[in-house]
Order: C-alpha cells, then structure tokens, then sequence
C-alpha cells in the first residue's frame, strides 16, 4: 500500500475517530517544544467536573506516521494486580495523589483528560497527551490540574497552568507518534505541585515491549471519570500506522494523557512513566496505545522542568 492512500478507522483513547491519511515524516524542529502561556479565569466546581466531556469525544480527523521517533541515549529520571485490562485502583500508593484529571476549555466546552505529576527541577510538571493541551491549531484554555480526583473532589485543590507545552511534531501535524503534552503549574498557597501531592519518576529512551502500567480517568460508558481506573499488562510496538506501546485496554474517553509506567510497584504506588494513554483502533478494541517518550519528548520535558 502506498503511503498517503491508507485509511483507517482509529479511536482516541477509545473514543471514534477517522484518520485522514499517513502523515509525512515530520523533522525535528531545532527547539525542543511548542509552549503557550496559559491562563485560567474559569471556576471548576464539583458539578462543572462531573459535567465536563472528556476531550476524545471532541476531536476530529487525525495524521499519524510510521517514521521512527527519535531516540538518544537511555536516562531515567527518579524522584526522592497483573495482569488487567481495565478496572478501578484500589492498591492505595503514591499514583492516587500524583495521578488525577486535567479540565480546561476547548471550542467553548469544558473538556477533561487525565494527567501525572513526575519529578521536576521546578516541582511544577504535569504530563498529559498532546491532545489535551492543543488541538486544531488552538491551544486549550482554563486548563487545570486536579490531582487525587474523586468523583467532584479535589482534596489537593486546584492547580492552574502558567504554562503548556507539547512536542514540534504535534504542533506542527498532530503527528500521533508525538502526542504528548506537559502543564506547568502554578504555586497553590504558596507551595509547588510535587512537595504537595510527590511525584512520579520519568524515562526516556527506554527498551519497548516491556510490562506496564496505565492509569487514567476515563469518562465515556462504560466509565464516568469518577475515579482512578488502571490497566496492566505486557506490551508491544505497534505495527500498524504508528510506532506506539500497546497493552491490552478497555479505558476510554477522558483517560487520555493518564500515565503508563514502567517497573510499576504496586505497594508503594511507584514508577517510572514512560507513555501516555493517546489512542485506539476502532477495529481493534479493547486496545490502548500511547507514545514512545524518545529524544524529542526528552527535550519537551527539559524544556518544562526550567519554564
């Protein structure tokens, strides 16, 4: 099949979606990310978030390619039940307070994603998908963090990006091999995300096909984003349109962005991420895929940790 006449019918994080055709490779931009200053005006209350559409169910026609991300050297980033395809956390550990949902504004709708707080030079960083930051040229509005989300509450409070960031490629094509986006935080009563809630570790670079973990706050049926919902399993490399993980997943709408980690402990509730929840195949259900965190991603995150 020739390049620019494949099409096939894809989902994002488990939501319909067309894509158009394969996307030409995109070359990496010499800066190491897309960054918008953000302001929030909006007040979410508990009505509001339970309300709010999860982002997937927003989204149109999408580009993917299969050219190889970029990848450097192997660096890890650490800060001071398995298998399963799908099911509310009840394993307690650190993910319940660094993981949580994102809400902002998109197109004039309250929209929401998930999100992961992971360790920072600014303890500022939240890593989301590409999506749910920018989409369609515009970037989100309103956009906060709530991290330890439950069913309306917020018992960490509110946390509103100073800034988001997402990778060239993904500004530039909305390439699915780079969808991966990044709030930074502002202070909440005078203290930084991660000293409140902890953080996460981060790889980049690291060896495919291994066991992970997905966490995320999916929204659509036959979930209602009221809690935290993860997914374990072994994982592959996609071989159809993108070079992706894989795993065995039925999350859906509003998981995007949820965190998939790598040497996942399940007492502590600890690991180091190395994807996002971004995408599924309608054809292939039941399936989630999430970005290869490589050189570019390693450079958005550089980019975010010194904003």
């Amino acid at each position: 099949m020739k390049r620019g006449t494949i099409r096939s019918a894809i989902v994002l994080a488990a939501t319909a979606l067309t894509v158009a055709a394969f996307a030409a490779p995109v070359s990496a931009a010499p800066r190491g990310a897309a960054v918008h200053n953000a302001t929030s005006t909006a007040t979410w209350t508990a009505e509001s978030m339970r309300a709010a559409i999860p982002m997937d169910q927003l989204v149109g026609k999408r580009r993917v390619s299969v050219a190889e991300v970029a990848k450097g050297l192997p660096s890890v980033v650490l800060p001071m039940a398995f298998p399963n395809a799908g099911g509310a956390w009840t394993g307690g550990g650190k993910v319940v307070s660094t993981a949580g949902r994102v809400f902002f504004t998109f197109g004039g709708r309250k929209a929401s994603c998930s999100g992961d707080a992971v360790t920072s030079g600014n303890k500022s960083v939240v890593v989301t998908a590409g999506h749910c930051v920018k989409y369609q040229g515009s970037w989100h509005t309103d956009w906060v963090f709530v991290p330890a989300y439950d069913n309306g509450n917020a018992p960490y409070g509110q946390w509103a990006a100073r800034k988001t960031l997402t990778t060239p490629q993904w500004e530039a094509s909305e390439d699915m091999n780079y969808d991966v986006g990044i709030g930074v935080v502002n202070q909440l009563d005078g203290k930084s995300l991660t000293d409140v809630v902890g953080s996460q570790g981060i790889g980049f670079n690291q060896a495919r096909n291994q066991n992970m973990y997905a966490f995320g706050y999916p929204a659509a049926a036959p979930y209602d984003g009221s809690k935290l919902i993860y997914c374990s399993g072994s994982t592959f490399t996609d071989f159809l349109l993108t070079r992706d993980h894989a795993m065995s997943c039925n999350m859906t709408g509003g998981s995007s962005g949820g965190p998939w980690f790598l040497s996942f402990n399940e007492g502590a509730g600890t690991g180091v991420q190395a994807s996002v929840n971004s995408f599924g195949y309608t054809f292939l259900p039941n399936y989630m895929f999430g970005p290869y965190f490589g050189a570019d991603v390693e450079k958005l995150y550089n980019t975010a940790q010194a904003a």
